[in-house]
């Protein structure tokens, strides 16, 4: 029985395998100049063709890739939604001050353009599952990173205290103190921390 290799196989696999990497290295340079440019401006104005230009490639590269706009977003919006939950989910459960400077990094970096993605939900298809997706997320890490003092409590207080947590952590309070009112950013995190310790009672 002969057992020595089948150069013609190897060589098949060797190609199949570069194929299948440079396809895979193509689709994620896709998904960034999507991300790209869905941060830099409203999701309108944005065109399969324009993300084809941001990433070299083709127009009908990105259709066999992603079909259309919806997939295209729906697949950039998943990727940048892991992205952002691994960098907040850093905030240690329990410390303030820690988990609003984490919280703050987000909002210097996205929070502008998580407002523009806010304000055009109501009209753009897709948007709105994003950004209520976005909305149970950060429920869901004020939670936990606010656990030690939500398990004191029950009911209607816990409730209460949870959505206190929401709202003083929320994006426009950010804003409010950024670009409303003209703010540094240490002096937002003071801020924001200052109404938010009160809140923690006797840990």
């Amino acid at each position: 029985m002969n057992m020595s290799p089948n150069p013609k196989a190897s060589k098949r696999r060797y190609r199949m395998s570069a194929r299948a990497e440079a396809a895979a290295a193509t689709r994620e340079r896709i998904l960034s100049a999507a991300v790209a440019i869905f941060w830099e401006r409203p999701v309108v104005d944005i065109s399969l063709e324009q993300v084809a230009q941001r990433a070299e490639v083709s127009l009908p590269t990105v259709i066999r890739h992603f079909a259309d706009r919806q997939g295209l977003f729906a697949a950039a919006g998943e990727r940048e939604y892991e992205r952002i939950r691994r960098q907040r989910d850093e905030a240690p459960v329990g410390d303030v001050r820690a988990a609003v400077r984490i919280l703050i990094d987000h909002y210097e970096e996205l929070g502008d353009a998580v407002l523009r993605l806010v304000a055009e939900a109501s009209h753009v298809p897709g948007l709105r599952e994003i950004a209520d997706r976005g909305r149970t997320y950060h429920a869901e890490w004020c939670e936990r990173v606010f656990a030690p003092v939500l398990a004191n409590l029950d009911g209607e207080e816990r409730a209460r205290r949870l959505t206190e947590f929401i709202v003083l952590t929320d994006v426009l309070v950010w804003k409010l103190l950024r670009r409303d009112r003209g703010l540094k950013r240490n002096e937002t995190e003071s801020i924001m921390c200052e109404l938010i310790e009160p809140l923690m009672g006797e840990l």
